[in-house]
């Protein structure tokens, strides 16, 4: 070694520190790729992501190869900077310290701070050209690397890890919820709302939505026949439950388009009403909106009632509810979304008790808490724990609200201030 000329020995330690900023920078890079986004590119056959996607299937054999590689080349480097040293200042331990000293510096600064830090920053960049060149000597260097991983392994699985997990586990909704929201431009803001509206859908049970059995318009086919047909033909809706002797009582479901043209020709009675009616589909409260938007779709339904566990009616929901809880409203008729809501010219709201709470907080972008009550009222009484009196004030969640008209045991209306919320 003596006699290689000192240009030679330089050049070979700054070969050998590109090689270590190689090794380091690709380790980085390979690890810090995006797994979902790799294995997106390798399903549109980019040769890149291909190649590493392979080869992080085992990820204990790349960090084998790239940790021999880089260690070999770093003792290597070591070696010929010691010889430098020595016949640049001469034999001793000194002139042997200061060659450590100054190598290691140079190691850290170029060989493992900039190319790890530029491949943290920029993996795709470094990764996927570094695949090329890492495939073909982990081949070259498979027994090395074998003898290596025989080791590491053995003492990984004493430590009770599998050395073959390849470290891409399923995201959780919060994660998946987490990614929406990060995706910024790459989603469209509505479009990340609808995402997270899904992935709320779990949180969100039918009797949230559903609307309340004092509410439910149905014909009772014990009345008069004259009043079942001004029912009929009165009302807004197009699919009308059917009862005898109270809502309890649910005997099938009315379909108007089915029995449209036989009200026309006038050949429609009361037994062929009720030849023509639709089973009943039951809901179990509780139900999550995400399972029952597949039993609608599994039932062929659009409408369900919503029983407790004794069997009673507690409500109907519809798979229009269930679609607007993702998209937002999307109803024909603007006014039935504020037909509970009135506002005012001072810029308060006279707010009937009975209002849904979500319903609320959707149409009027409130945050009124939703997690107990499902009505207004429900929320003042449990807040108060008390029937209150006409011109009682308080605040609730931020929002003043004024009592306005009470009965026996509700709140009948009441007056929401939100421009005097306190956050």
């Amino acid at each position: 070694m003596n006699d290689i000329p000192l240009s030679i020995l330089f050049g070979i330690v700054v070969f050998l520190i590109i090689l270590s900023a190689f090794f380091s920078g690709s380790e980085t890079g390979l690890l810090s790729l995006n797994r979902y986004r790799l294995r997106h590119l390798s399903k549109i056959k980019h040769p890149g992501a291909m190649r590493a996607e392979q080869m992080l299937q085992r990820p204990d054999r790349l960090i084998g190869l790239i940790l021999f590689g880089n260690n070999f080349v770093n003792i290597l480097a070591s070696s010929i900077t010691t010889l430098i040293a020595m016949r640049l200042l001469g034999e001793g331990e000194a002139s042997i310290a200061i060659g450590a000293g100054v190598l290691t510096l140079i190691i850290l600064i170029f060989a493992e701070v900039t190319p790890k830090t530029l491949a943290a920053l920029h993996p795709e960049r470094i990764a996927f050209p570094a695949s090329y060149i890492l495939a073909p000597l982990l081949w070259i260097a498979h027994p090395f690397v074998w003898v290596i991983n025989l080791f590491a392994n053995s003492l990984l699985k004493m430590l009770g890890v599998d050395p073959k997990e390849t470290g891409l586990q399923h995201l959780t909704t919060e994660e998946l919820r987490t990614v929406v929201n990060e995706a910024g431009a790459l989603i469209p803001r509505r479009h990340q709302k609808m995402l997270l509206s899904v992935l709320d859908l779990e949180k969100v049970t039918v009797e949230d939505i559903m609307i309340p059995r004092n509410e439910i318009f149905s014909v009772d086919l014990d009345d008069e026949w004259d009043d079942i047909q001004k029912q009929l033909t009165s009302s807004a809706h197009t699919r009308i439950p059917a009862c005898r002797d109270g809502i309890d009582n649910i005997v099938g479901l009315i379909h108007i388009k089915r029995i449209l043209p036989l009200l026309t020709q006038g050949s429609l009675d009361k037994k062929t009403l009720e030849s023509n009616l639709r089973e009943p589909y039951f809901v179990p409260e509780g139900t999550p909106l995400n399972q029952q938007l597949l039993n609608f779709q599994r039932q062929k339904r659009r409408i369900g009632f919503v029983v407790n566990e004794y069997g009673d009616i507690q409500g109907l929901v519809t798979l229009e509810d269930i679609l607007e809880e993702i998209v937002g409203e999307f109803t024909t008729d603007p006014a039935s979304n504020i037909r509970e809501i009135h506002p005012q010219e001072d810029g308060t709201f006279l707010v009937d008790g009975s209002v849904n709470i979500r319903e609320l907080n959707r149409v009027m972008n409130w945050e009124l808490p939703a997690e107990g009550p499902k009505t207004l009222n429900g929320l003042v009484l449990e807040y108060l724990e008390t029937i209150p009196e006409p011109g009682t004030s308080l605040l609730l969640a931020g929002y003043p609200i004024d009592i306005v008209q009470t009965t026996a045991n509700s709140v009948k209306m009441a007056r929401i201030n939100p421009t005097l919320r306190k956050k």
